[in-house]
């Protein structure tokens, strides 16, 4: 290699993806990548071990596979430098290589794109931007569909819209199996002999760059949540093929049917545990799709299940991504509903005595995972019940989840989730009781609360939050159309009941 750079290619931990666009025409005289590790991306938000692990572990691999190639990388590792932040790496690397122009996908966190934008500006380097082909829509064709005449933005309709485009599970123009989603065949809970016996998804075994990895880890952020005891993630593309076949073969057919159960002491059901792997971007969200739909083709899973799959890629990952670049920054500091509570502090250790939340948090803070029904109707919507500031749910979530990154967290946490955005993800706001939780999962059977019950030694935290939040929001959700039925029933409550309801839930948000 010459020692003039001309394209300095920058590669961000979640995109590791062997064709990336920003690799494409690489000239391995004058062109070289650049990777870095800082510790501010494992403490901007208290960040769960296993979620540095997975990232570490898999730049790292990353760059040595490029490095096999005798393409040059220039990888800065956590102890070979003291930057603190991304954007003073890269200035140091501006510095030392002096490129003509830097090469690389949009970032996936707003935070960051606009630090390494300010970057490039002060050291009057020119980014070229590469299209990120790990995604199926653009952001431009996002932004055509949304301006197209539309008062409001719903998943549905930009998912149709995908399935046309794509042709994924599609026969003659129209989708196959005669409906576009099978929502109603995919809400089931267990039976009282639960699920069973259920494979163990595919598991990989550390191999030396990540005990490297781990060991540093416990070392330099010992004193965060989690534990790297029994890590086990995909961290190359190889491994998330891996982890993708072994779903396919062992957990689809199942997945739709019960991808909203829970079940005491099971991690992972049927879910597919592929999510961090998708947004590291070591596997390509078509190739995911497609492999689901050439399953159901084949007979080997029902078109509810694989379309529920599909609709999780295909629909919300594209339409969330869409939605955070249409409305960041501002996003971030919307509080519709103007939640004003501290996150319980029992969301650290799991300590409660509410079973639905004990089992989440403690698997959550256990292994940096639980599925989408865990943490929209368990922690988010505990959550959103007790009114706690949204900001501070989302940076939890960014923290403690293994797969989270900003542009798919936020819309999910703030907008999905706690419905601060007052309605631009979700038109209305999910909240339920804790009849909710007793009906897909069996976590109220051994629980010293009644989900039943709103007052009293036995209420449910749940359910007395659920009608003091109705109460306290009655004026804006009474003539909500997805809502308004839900106030009625409370306005038939006696006033001395809703007294009693305040009152116990205050004390609850209280202690």
């Amino acid at each position: 290699m010459s020692d003039k750079t001309r394209r300095l290619i920058v590669v961000l931990g979640d995109q590791l993806d062997p064709d990336s666009a920003a690799l494409e025409d690489f000239d391995l005289d004058t062109d070289r990548v650049w990777m870095a590790e800082v510790v501010q991306e494992s403490t901007h938000v208290w960040s769960h071990k296993v979620r540095i692990a997975l990232f570490l572990s898999a730049m790292r691999h990353f760059a040595e596979t490029l490095r096999a190639q005798d393409w040059p990388v220039d990888y800065m590792a956590l102890d070979d430098h003291d930057h603190e932040t991304l954007a003073d790496a890269l200035a140091d690397a501006l510095r030392r290589f002096e490129p003509e122009t830097i090469r690389m996908v949009k970032a996936g966190d707003w935070r960051v794109h606009q630090a390494l934008c300010e970057t490039a500006d002060a050291a009057r380097v020119a980014i070229d931007w590469a299209e990120d082909r790990h995604f199926i829509a653009t952001e431009d064709d996002f932004n055509a569909w949304a301006d197209d005449g539309r008062k409001q933005l719903r998943l549905e309709y930009w998912y149709r819209e995908l399935r046309k485009r794509t042709g994924l599970l599609m026969k003659d123009g129209k989708p196959a199996g005669g409906d576009w989603n099978y929502d109603e065949n995919n809400r089931a809970s267990f039976d009282a002999d639960g699920p069973g016996w259920l494979p163990s998804p595919a598991a990989f075994e550390p191999d030396d760059i990540t005990r490297s990895v781990i060991d540093q880890i416990e070392s330099r952020f010992g004193d965060h949540p989690g534990t790297l005891e029994h890590f086990d993630w995909p961290v190359t593309p190889g491994q998330a093929r891996q982890a993708l076949e072994d779903f396919i073969t062992h957990r689809l057919e199942c997945f739709g049917h019960y991808q909203d159960a829970m079940w005491t002491d099971e991690t992972w059901l049927y879910h597919s545990r592929l999510s961090a792997a998708l947004n590291l971007k070591l596997i390509d969200s078509m190739t995911v799709c497609r492999a689901a739909e050439k399953a159901w083709q084949a007979g080997r899973a029902p078109i509810a299940a694989v379309e529920g799959f599909i609709r999780q890629i295909l629909g919300w990952r594209e339409f969330v991504r869409g939605l955070y670049w249409r409305f960041m920054p501002g996003w971030l500091d919307e509080n519709a509903l103007e939640a004003d509570a501290e996150l319980p502090g029992f969301f650290w250790t799991g300590q409660t005595d509410m079973v639905c939340l004990s089992q989440t948090l403690k698997q959550t803070l256990k292994t940096g995972y639980a599925h989408h029904i865990q943490r929209l109707m368990v922690t988010g919507l505990y959550a959103l019940l007790v009114g706690v500031k949204p900001r501070q749910v989302h940076e939890w979530y960014l923290a403690i989840y293994v797969d989270a990154v900003e542009w798919v967290e936020l819309p999910n946490v703030l907008g999905m989730s706690q419905h601060a955005d007052g309605g631009r993800m979700a038109s209305k706001p999910y909240v339920a009781s804790g009849n909710y939780i007793d009906r897909m999962s069996n976590y109220c059977k051994g629980c010293r609360y009644d989900p039943g019950e709103a007052t009293g030694e036995a209420a449910c935290p749940f359910t007395t939050l659920y009608w003091d939040f109705l109460d306290r929001h009655e004026k804006r959700f009474a003539d909500h159309p997805r809502m308004a039925l839900q106030v009625k029933n409370l306005r038939r409550k006696p006033d001395e009941e809703r007294k009693a309801i305040r009152d116990q839930a205050r004390a609850l948000k209280s202690g």
